[in-house]
């Protein structure tokens, strides 16, 4: 084994252990590629002296590049509507006379999850029916919850998102540039979060959790952790909505299903 593949591996160790984070070996080139950004970012001349650099008492903004390299995937508004409309037609409407209704978008990238719920509420029920919503986003990148906060976001967002979505809930500000109207920034936070990082520092549950399109980055021993955590933060009948193309019912996990990608936390 060369030097660079040596190193290469070291990496890839560190990231699961820290993250959870698999990279199986048929994405080895994937990657190999986020990291080579790293390697320029740092003026780096190879993964062995990106090694040397994490393994030598690397600063903390050295650690987080890595770690957002490994996480970085493209998200856009929208993304499998199904989940989106679930929720809106069967679940907001639960809630309905409850004051408040807490949902948090685990592992929310850019914030195009996070955002897309509080738009897709505020089509439905306006945005009287938005204003007791609070929607927490979080992630294991600093860098894209800078992002997220900030809520300003480029075409390739809005692959799957109607005209006339953009342009009642965001503001042009730039030839590629729109940024997500104030009055829906407001009910959405952001912030850093390491889903392997259990138990989670919540003072109160959830009534709603979206984790989509993470499940599968974990081994099995990780995904069960992950959603026993998850269970603990939300609320007695609440939701857990994951990917429908993830499964995640063969773990052994105290959720109920309800429906393809809908778990439920049962009543005491």
């Amino acid at each position: 084994m060369n030097t660079e593949t040596q190193a290469y591996e070291k990496i890839r160790g560190w990231i699961h252990e820290k993250s959870g984070i698999i990279f199986p070996e048929q994405k080895t080139d994937l990657l190999k590629q986020r990291l080579g950004r790293v390697v320029k970012e740092y003026r780096l001349t190879s993964l062995a002296e990106l090694e040397d650099r994490l393994f030598s008492g690397a600063d903390q903004a050295t650690q987080l590049s890595i770690l957002h390299a490994a996480t970085t995937n493209h998200t856009y508004f929208f993304r499998e509507p199904e989940a989106i409309d679930y929720f809106i037609d069967q679940i907001y409407p639960k809630y309905a006379q409850h004051r408040e209704l807490k949902i948090w978008s685990a592992a929310s990238s850019t914030g195009d999850e996070a955002y897309s719920i509080a738009i897709a509420i505020a089509e439905k029920y306006g945005m009287e029916g938005l204003r007791r919503v609070s929607i927490l986003g979080t992630d294991l990148s600093n860098h894209v919850i800078d992002t997220a906060e900030r809520g300003v976001f480029g075409h390739r967002h809005f692959d799957r998102t109607p005209r006339a979505i953009i342009d009642k809930y965001f503001d042009r500000i730039g030839d590629d540039a729109y940024q997500v109207k104030r009055d829906i920034r407001n009910r959405c936070t952001f912030r850093r979060l390491n889903l392997k990082a259990a138990p989670y520092p919540f003072q109160r549950p959830f009534q709603v959790v979206f984790c989509r399109n993470v499940f599968y980055y974990f081994n099995e021993t990780d995904q069960a952790k992950v959603l026993n955590a998850i269970y603990q933060a939300t609320d007695p009948g609440g939701y857990l909505i994951t990917s429908v193309t993830e499964s995640v019912y063969n773990l052994n996990s105290p959720w109920k299903k309800v429906g393809t990608g809908i778990l439920t936390r049962e009543e005491r």
